[in-house]
């Protein structure tokens, strides 16, 4: 038996088997690749779903990392530190928000999120004790915790995990009149992501999230999207929402802002929003520490000294023009926007892990998504060679298969 099957053998006895990962045993990683445990090289496409922007130890927050640990890593909040009052500077400033409020992963920061409208809701909007309702979208992700998947349609989430937290109501993605049919004075919030990720990579159609900022400033409600997966870069926007000329009232985001080296999140507010959090409401003992945060800071600034969101945006339309181009059997539609694409096979196709699986053979890892999307994400410092050796691997792997 090879080091992999058993090192695979001990995750199935001692691991929960609440994954069903591909039969890679991963050891190190180095910009836009991996190796496993025999030394066999792989292409990242998936990028830990888009936690590595910046690929895999990238010398730059490793540094910071280094030098940071070595200062200062953990401060409870009971102070200040340094780095958390120079990370909220400059996050609010990135993302053109008045306040920031960190936490750790991106499910702590959407019920950061949540906590924030139901306060603002009952002290600022006035809405009846106890009776806040956020909207949010059907085949939605926003986490695994029990508050977001009671916010949850799909079934696995959900099954054997009752009772759940009341207050959501789940309308269809992209449908502007039912949204407008739901919303009442008892509306806090319409939660959503611009593009559903782990739906498999669904597009709203152009203007809907216009649509869905004029019902909120219609109604009195806030206005919160979940760029946890598609901001920072990843699909050729700083943020996704500036495709269409908005602003969210409520920020979210997660994965990549902590440099692809720690968990960070953090919620962006208007201050007028922020304010309801007052001391006591709400905390974490590790969200905001100064390592994280000094972590995040470099990725932000890595951000734009490399023109990642322009990088994206550009090498993103080339996969979709030659994917578009190739007339590849079992392949329904190729969607996507900078360097978020799926593709979505057809039934007859028999589901996407398949061809997962092969493609980790030929030495790329993707992963399925919604059982029939191969989803495409590498890291956005990939370069346009390494890109389409990948993408003509992944042409192989269809036709093969098909």
């Amino acid at each position: 038996m090879d080091r992999s099957q058993q090192l695979i053998g001990m995750a199935e006895k001692f691991g929960a088997h609440n994954y069903h990962p591909l039969p890679v045993v991963l050891e190190r990683g180095k910009g836009i690749h991996v190796w496993d445990v025999a030394g066999r090289k792989y292409l990242d496409f998936l990028s830990s779903y888009s936690a590595l922007n910046f690929g895999h130890s990238h010398p730059a927050l490793v540094s910071t990392l280094v030098e940071q640990a070595q200062a200062l890593a953990v401060c409870s909040r009971a102070f200040h530190s340094e780095q958390l009052c120079l990370f909220s500077a400059d996050l609010a400033r990135f993302c053109q928000m008045d306040a920031i409020l960190p936490m750790n992963s991106g499910a702590e920061a959407v019920e950061t999120a949540i906590k924030i409208a139901r306060k603002w809701g009952y002290e600022r909007k006035k809405v009846q004790a106890d009776s806040a309702k956020i909207i949010v979208m059907d085949k939605n992700f926003h986490g695994r915790t029990i508050g977001v998947i009671s916010a949850s349609s799909e079934p696995l989430y959900r099954k054997n995990f009752g009772p759940f937290t009341p207050g959501f109501e789940i309308v269809p993605f992209d449908n502007v009149k039912a949204l407008q049919s739901a919303v009442d004075h008892s509306t806090v919030a319409i939660l959503l992501e611009p593009i559903q990720a782990e739906a498999g990579v669904q597009i709203p159609h152009k203007g809907f999230l216009q649509e869905v900022q004029n019902i909120c400033q219609k109604q009195n409600c806030l206005l919160m999207l979940d760029e946890i997966q598609t901001g920072l870069g990843r699909t050729g926007k700083e943020f996704c929402y500036q495709y269409e000329e908005i602003k969210p009232d409520v920020l979210i985001m997660g994965k990549s802002l902590g440099g692809g080296l720690l968990p960070l999140s953090a919620v962006a507010a208007r201050s007028d929003v922020m304010e309801v959090m007052t001391p006591g409401t709400h905390g974490s003992t590790f969200g905001g520490m100064p390592l994280s945060c000094a972590v995040g800071r470099t990725a932000l600034w890595l951000l734009r000294k490399e023109g990642l969101a322009d990088r994206a945006a550009k090498l993103g339309e080339l996969v979709r023009e030659k994917l578009a181009g190739e007339n590849l059997p079992h392949v329904k539609e190729v969607r996507g926007r900078g360097l978020l694409i799926g593709i979505e096979l057809k039934a007859e196709a028999r589901g996407a892990r398949r061809y997962c699986e092969k493609l980790a053979d030929e030495g790329v890892l993707c992963k399925e998504t919604h059982e029939n999307v191969i989803r495409i994400a590498p890291p956005l410092i990939i370069e346009e060679p390494e890109l389409m050796g990948g993408v003509d691997k992944v042409i192989h792997v269809i036709r093969s298969l098909a």
